[in-house]
């Protein structure tokens, strides 16, 4: 932890921040010293991002208003401070990117899709740096590696359409720190990682931190991030600060009910030791004065190994044309899956899990229909996809629904959330009358836990977790029996999470559904799978009951992905046992195919691929 010195960085006062007469940030005050990491955490809604935008100047393209209060910033330990409220925009371009820069949390509007990546990067550093433009290239080349991405050459050249979400973050990330800032305003900087990149991203920037003296503000609702990274903790809800504390006694001895129900909705990674199967926990609610629990653990035995599986996935294999040669041919591919097989039963839930890139996303999209695969077979309901007529290719999409990371991305802004719901009843023909699928609209908003009246509503007007229990409406609509949640709750804060969780748990329990859940995010895994398959480079290179790859992983890279998993206790010492070398890449040269190696079964149902199963770590 930091020593303070007598003059903050940046000072936080009484402030306010409205839009007309609606405040959305309320007499908020606090202290940023130099090498200080303090982390911003709560739901959303509790006007995080607005005090960040603040802080960057940027509030009034918005058209929010700071009514109130001042934020004072020091240059040096011997400068006046200045008031960043009071600053024109031309003065505040010197400061932003320069002396304060920030890491939005949404990569694709914050990226321009018309410039390369590497014209953003050397802009940067052209604008605020002494650079030429060789020298600014060499230098984006250097951040680009600093931050873990592979093929920085071509990635150079890249646009940000044709990055991953995660590779985009990381190209943020490398333009923020690229002038080296006094202050890193970091929103939800590593909400789209994955958690070996999510480690090395923390420890680039605690590095950077000792290097320049560089303050951090961290805005997150990751608790286990907040526990490994942060000095000092400042609690928000509906735009007032809730509690204020040093890193440890907030986690050992919370003062508020609401930071006692934040810290209860936190997956703990091992809380699920010993059990074979996943368990539905009472859920931790705050209910505006005190902390509530409702329901009851219930153990999730759902799944009907008797039955035929709903979807077996038979050595897939998919991969992407690259046009690299100098005649427009065919000279690189993306080997996207490389003979994957398993199998999905009715009530059961299986989790993939491994890092960007690594096909998880492209697994789901081929089971849908949405991505053509190379070879292998898809079996739905006994019978080959390949082999299907074209009305049995629309049954197997009505019972086979996808629910994408992004809620609001996946819904029409023009349509209300009642015809995005409706949508799929017509499109099957499931209901007859315009009275009938009103009324099963309102039920399976009642359903997730929402009201009738919103199906006359915009998804803009609906926070990111209830937009996500919409997109969950709208695939039951279709009364599936597999959905695909690629990443559904990777954006969303630990109390909405949890009553997602919960309420796919029971949805599972009463409907029989099943779940190929692919996720990044561990100790969520471990507490809603039965089976688990560990995914790197398009193959698989663990898969077995959840338990037993979790409470005895074999493979290195499977105890890489665990050991990276950040735990919410801020005395909790781990030896992170980082990716190094250079990055592997899955595009390869045409005839230069991948080794694929057979998976060996080590106990009943655990199966792990021989390549590094007792490699050195």
């Amino acid at each position: 932890m930091s020593l303070q010195p007598p003059f903050p960085l940046l000072s936080v006062n009484s402030l306010d921040i409205a839009f007309g007469s609606n405040r959305v940030v309320k007499d908020l005050s606090f202290d940023l010293y130099p090498g200080q990491t303090l982390a911003i955490v709560g739901e959303s809604g509790s006007g995080k991002s607005m005090t960040s935008l603040a802080i960057m100047g940027l509030v009034h393209y918005l058209n929010a208003t700071i009514a109130g209060g001042n934020i004072l910033f020091r240059r040096s330990t011997d400068s006046a401070p200045v008031d960043l409220t009071q600053l024109t925009d031309r003065q505040m371009r010197k400061i932003r990117g320069k002396d304060i820069s920030m890491i939005f949390q949404e990569p694709m509007t914050s990226l321009n899709p018309v410039y390369t990546v590497g014209d953003q990067i050397t802009e940067v550093l052209l604008l605020h740096g002494d650079y030429t433009r060789a020298t600014a290239r060499d230098e984006a080349l250097r951040l680009l590696r600093l931050v873990r991405l592979a093929d920085v050459e071509s990635l150079l050249k890249r646009y940000p359409h044709q990055l991953s979400g995660g590779m985009r973050q990381r190209v943020m990330i490398a333009m923020a720190l690229a002038c080296k800032p006094k202050v890193l305003v970091a929103d939800e900087p590593t909400t789209a990682l994955d958690v070996t990149i999510q480690a090395q991203i923390l420890t680039i920037i605690r590095d950077l931190q000792k290097e320049l003296g560089m303050a951090v503000i961290f805005i997150t609702h990751d608790m286990g991030v907040v526990a490994e990274i942060a000095d000092h903790v400042v609690v928000m809800r509906e735009g007032e600060k809730v509690e204020e504390a040093a890193v440890e006694p907030l986690f050992e001895q919370p003062q508020k009910a609401y930071t006692r129900a934040l810290l209860a909705a936190v997956p703990t990674l091992g809380s699920m030791k010993g059990q074979n199967l996943p368990c539905s926990e009472p859920l931790v609610i705050f209910d505006g004065a005190d902390v509530v629990t409702r329901g009851e653990a219930t153990v999730q035995d759902t799944v009907r190994v008797q039955e035929q599986p709903i979807v077996r996935v038979d050595n897939l294999v998919t991969r992407f044309d690259i046009n690299k040669g100098f005649w427009g041919g065919v000279s690189h591919r993306v080997h996207a899956v490389e003979n994957v097989s398993f199998d999905i039963y009715p009530g059961e839930t299986l989790a993939l899990v491994g890092e960007s890139g690594s096909g998880k996303s492209t697994i789901g999209r081929t089971i849908q229909q949405l991505q053509e695969s190379t070879s292998g077979e898809i079996v739905f309901s006994g019978k080959p996809v390949s082999q299907m007529s074209r009305s049995e290719k629309m049954t197997l999409r009505q019972q086979v629904q996808y629910i994408f990371q992004d809620p609001f991305a996946s819904l029409d802004p023009r349509k209300t959330v009642g015809f995005s719901i409706a949508e799929p009843i017509h499109t099957h023909q499931l209901l007859n009358g315009r009275q009938n699928v009103s009324q099963r609209v309102n039920e399976l908003l009642e359903r997730v836990g929402l009201k009738p009246e919103h199906a006359k509503r915009y998804p803009h007007e609906f926070s990111g977790g209830q937009r996500q229990r919409i997109c969950i409406a709208r695939a039951l609509a279709s009364k599936p029996k597999l959905i695909i949640a690629d990443e559904a709750l990777s954006a969303l804060d630990v109390s909405i999470q949890a009553q997602i969780i919960h309420l796919m748990m029971q949805l599972q329990r009463e409907e029989g559904l099943a779940y190929l859940f692919i996720s990044h995010d561990m100790a969520v895994v471990e507490k809603m799978s039965h089976r688990v398959a560990v995914l790197h480079l398009g193959q698989i290179v663990e898969m077995g009951p959840r338990q037993l790859v979790f409470d005895t992983p074999q493979h290195a890279y499977t105890k890489k992905l665990l050991s990276a998993v950040p735990v919410a206790d801020p005395k909790h010492q781990r030896q992170h046992l980082l990716l190094d070398g250079d990055i592997p890449s899955p595009i390869r040269k045409v005839g230069d195919e991948p080794i694929v190696n057979p998976l060996n079964e080590v106990q009943p149902g655990h199966y792990v691929s021989h390549s590094e199963a007792s490699a050195p770590l």
